[in-house]
C-alpha cells in the first residue's frame, strides 16, 4: 500500500469561495480512540472543546506577493511572487513568463489597474526557479506590494484570479505578522463572534507563526518519500507562548493545533530540543518532514482542512490521525459531499 492516501474528487467539491460565515463550514470530528467520525459544524467548536483547553493558532498574515508586469523590451507578460528579502536588500522572486529570461532584464511592475508603476531589475538565477531582483522604488517591500501586489491564491481557486473579497477572505482573523504567501488554512473558519464564544467556554489561547511558503503546495513526485526535498518555512514560538503551553501540558490540558503549520511549528521546536519536555522559546527556518510513523510530543489534537493526495500536509495529517481512520475519513468527506481546500471544510482530529 503506497505511504500517502489517494482519492479521486469531483472538480465540483473543490471550493472556490468561502460561505458567507466562515463559522457554517462542516466540520467532522475524528476520533482516534473510538475510531469515530462525526459530522457537525464549525460553529459547534464552543460545544465540542473542553474547558481548559489551549487553541494554537498561527498569526501569520498573508502579504500581497503575487505580481504582475511587462517585459520592458518585449512587452510580453511576466508574472512574479515575491518570496522575501536577502540581507543586501535584494528581492527574491518566482518569474513566470514565455521565453527565457536574461540577467539584467528591466520589468515593467503593473498596478492592480493594469498601468505601469514601477521597474523591476531582475539581476541572477539562485535555481529551483528563484531569482534575485530589485526594484526602482524607495518603499519597503511590504510598501509597495501593498501598492501592487495581489493576493497569491493557489491555482485551484479560479485558476489564481482573485477577486476584491479575497483581501478579507483569504486572511485570518488574527492574522499579526506579515510573511506568508499562502494562508494558514485551518484559521479561516474563525470569526471573532465564534473566538470570543470559544474563549467563554473556558478555552484559553496561544500564538506561533510560520509564514507559509510556495513549497507548501508542492507535490510528492518521487516514489520513494524520504527523497522528497522538503520545504523550508521562518516560525517562531515566543517564549510566552512557550511558558503557556508548558502550563496547559503540565496541568494535564490538551494542547489543540489549529492547521498543519501550527503542530509543525510545535514539533520543530520539540525536535530542537535536548530531551527535555518543557519548550523554549525559539525562532528561525523548519525543515521538519512529518509523515508516518512520528510520534508526536505536544499536541494532543488538531484542526485542520482537507488537503491534496501526494503532499506533506497530507502525510503529516496521516501520522497524526492513522492513515486508515484518516483514508475513511476522507471517503466520507466525499460521501458527503464536503468542501474541499482553502475555502472549504475542516476536521477536528482527537
Amino acid at each position: 500500500m503506497e505511504p500517502w492516501i489517494e482519492y479521486a474528487l469531483p472538480p465540483r467539491l473543490v471550493a472556490q469561495e468561502p460561505l458567507q460565515c466562515r463559522a457554517d463550514a462542516r466540520l467532522m470530528l475524528v476520533d482516534r480512540q473510538r475510531g469515530t467520525l462525526e459530522h457537525h459544524y464549525i460553529r459547534d467548536l464552543p460545544h465540542l472543546l473542553q474547558p481548559g483547553d489551549r487553541l494554537v493558532l498561527n498569526d501569520t498574515k498573508v502579504i500581497p506577493a503575487q505580481l504582475r508586469g511587462l517585459r520592458t523590451q518585449s512587452g510580453g507578460r511576466w508574472q512574479g511572487l515575491f518570496l522575501g528579502q536577502n540581507d543586501r536588500g535584494e528581492w527574491k522572486l518566482v518569474c513566470k513568463t514565455r521565453g527565457r529570461l536574461q540577467p539584467m532584464e528591466k520589468i515593467t511592475l503593473l498596478d492592480r489597474d493594469g498601468k505601469p508603476a514601477t521597474q523591476l531589475w531582475l539581476l541572477e538565477q539562485i535555481g529551483d526557479g528563484e531569482w534575485l531582483a530589485r526594484p526602482e522604488s524607495e518603499l519597503t517591500p511590504l510598501e509597495l506590494l501593498d501598492q501592487l501586489g495581489r493576493v497569491p491564491l493557489p491555482p485551484y481557486i479560479r485558476s489564481g484570479q482573485m477577486v476584491d473579497s479575497d483581501v478579507r477572505d483569504y486572511q485570518t482573523v488574527f492574522a499579526r505578522s506579515p510573511g506568508a504567501v499562502a494562508a494558514p488554512t485551518a484559521g479561516l473558519h474563525f470569526t471573532t463572534d465564534l473566538l470570543k464564544a470559544i474563549e467563554q467556554s473556558g478555552v484559553v489561547f496561544s500564538a506561533v507563526t510560520l509564514h507559509v511558503g510556495r513549497g507548501t503546495f508542492r507535490p510528492i513526485d518521487v516514489e520513494d518519500i524520504d527523497e522528497h526535498p522538503m520545504h523550508s518555512e521562518w516560525a517562531e514560538l515566543t517564549v510566552t507562548a512557550a511558558k503557556e503551553i508548558n502550563a496547559s501540558r503540565a496541568a494535564g490540558q490538551r494542547v489543540i493545533a489549529v492547521g498543519t503549520t501550527v503542530t509543525r511549528v510545535l514539533e520543530s521546536v520539540a525536535a530542537a530540543g535536548t530531551g527535555e519536555p518543557r519548550l523554549t522559546g525559539w525562532q528561525g527556518e523548519t525543515n521538519l518532514f512529518i509523515r508516518p510513523p512520528y510520534d508526536f510530543r505536544v499536541a494532543n489534537a488538531m484542526l485542520t482542512n482537507f488537503h491534496f493526495p501526494r503532499t506533506t500536509l497530507l502525510l503529516l495529517v496521516q501520522a497524526f490521525g492513522g492513515s486508515e481512520l484518516i483514508r475513511a475519513a476522507y471517503n466520507e468527506a466525499i460521501r458527503e459531499e464536503y468542501r474541499f481546500y482553502s475555502y472549504g471544510d475542516a476536521m477536528l482530529i482527537v
